[in-house]
């Protein structure tokens, strides 16, 4: 089969080591014009002079769009109201940025009449995964150049990747002595590579980025209150903010308290194990605000039915398929979920964590007067015996036949001195 032609490509631009690289790799190997897309999420300075450096890298062009909110509104938020959390600990930060990155890319091919679309995702990782399945989603008819699993790409290493820039006149700004990989957005930074390679090495202080050291965190306690309508948060301290203030305002209250880190071991969609650290401040305070109003909110069914389906969202986010029937679907109950989810949750922040201090909705279940261990007109405690001796029955029944037939209940405490050591 013949090798497909592209006159034109849009290339996911980060202004790093790789992707400074890749411009005139992709100029010299297909001669394409490239030009080059950065999603602003949140990068903060890593912004600055990139024009001028893809320009100097050789492409035509460097479009910037500023896609915070809308990383906001349509990802984080609907994944946080999900409840999803990748393997008990993973906030979604790096996975859920790829699809809106991704969608972008085939909107500026379509404007500027690319015929292809390129990363500089590596052949280990879940990034490949999450920019190719979407750009398949929304337009098949793009081709996708990944020059690491490209057998024209002959840059194994950072120091070939220097080399090959400095012959170029390329500026780059990564050096030999940088030690970890990391991506960063206004809902994280994840931190890998270099000494993290060891699950069993602590990482060092100077790594992080966002976060004080809980040792090093304030003495005092400081207290935030979030509103929240429908699943969405939309004030703090009972002033409404603008999403993306929101989140910014969280991010440097929880950075200062210590708050969101993670260190975690998971299991990369490729199927090899990887050890990152995230640091997602803002983000750990709004999970973990947002559970406790879906405490006093949710019926216990449908809380469980939630919890159930928030494993399978993550999943579907974090391999990259949110534009898939199935993510729509599960929105679709989401939304519902959401419905009464209005009210106000108050939070201490203290040296690490993040305590729930009250919680208060006007759709809330919880009534003292029904909780209450006194007596009341709505619920007799009799009662209870009734549904008890029913509720135990088959349990009752099988331990009977057991008994009759000269045997006991199998549920007996088992016999443990087998395991006992000499």
């Amino acid at each position: 089969m013949s090798e497909p032609q592209y006159k034109k490509v849009v290339l996911a631009y980060s202004g790093g080591l790789d992707t400074s690289v890749i411009v005139p790799w992709l100029i010299e190997t297909y001669h394409v014009e490239v030009i080059c897309f950065t999603a602003d999420l949140g990068q903060g300075d890593e912004l600055d002079g990139l024009e001028e450096k893809a320009k100097k890298s050789g492409a035509s062009k460097l479009i910037i769009r500023d896609l915070r909110k809308e990383f906001l509104t349509d990802f984080i938020f609907p994944t946080m109201r999900a409840g999803a959390i990748y393997e008990r600990d993973y906030l979604l930060g790096t996975s859920f940025a790829r699809p809106l990155i991704a969608r972008h890319m085939v909107d500026i091919a379509e404007e500027e009449g690319a015929d292809a679309v390129a990363h500089g995702c590596t052949g280990k990782g879940n990034d490949q995964v999450r920019f190719e399945v979407t750009v398949m989603a929304l337009n098949p008819k793009l081709g996708i150049i990944a020059p690491w699993r490209d057998d024209k790409w002959f840059i194994r290493s950072r120091e070939d990747a220097v080399e090959y820039a400095e012959e170029r006149g390329i500026p780059v700004s990564a050096t030999l002595k940088s030690i970890y990989s990391r991506d960063r957005n206004m809902w994280h930074m994840s931190h890998e590579g270099g000494p993290l390679e060891n699950p069993w090495t602590k990482p060092e202080e100077a790594m992080y980025v966002l976060s004080k050291s809980p040792q090093n965190a304030p003495d005092q306690t400081e207290t935030v209150e979030i509103s929240f309508k429908e699943g969405i948060p939309v004030a703090l301290d009972g002033a409404p903010m603008d999403p993306v203030d929101l989140l910014l305002t969280l991010n440097e209250l929880g950075g200062k308290h210590g708050v969101g880190r993670v260190d975690l071991v998971e299991n990369r969609l490729v199927g090899m194990k990887s050890h990152g650290v995230y640091e997602t401040p803002g983000g750990a305070i709004l999970y973990k605000a947002h559970q406790a109003l879906e405490q006093v909110c949710l019926d216990k069914a449908t809380l469980h039915m939630k919890l159930q389906l928030a494993i399978k969202y993550a999943e579907l986010v974090y391999n990259g398929q949110w534009y898939s029937p199935l993510r729509e679907a599960l929105d679709a109950f989401v939304n519902v979920t959401q419905r009464n989810m209005t009210g106000d949750v108050r939070i201490e922040l203290y040296k690490g964590n993040v305590i729930v201090s009250g919680r208060r909705s006007p759709y809330s279940l919880y009534r003292e007067d029904y909780a209450s261990f006194g007596r009341m007109d709505i619920y007799d405690q009799q009662d209870a015996e009734g549904f008890i001796n029913l509720f135990g029955l088959p349990n009752k029944i099988e331990a009977l036949i057991a008994m009759d037939g000269g045997g006991r209940s199998r549920y007996r405490a088992p016999d443990f001195s087998k395991f006992k050591r000499d």
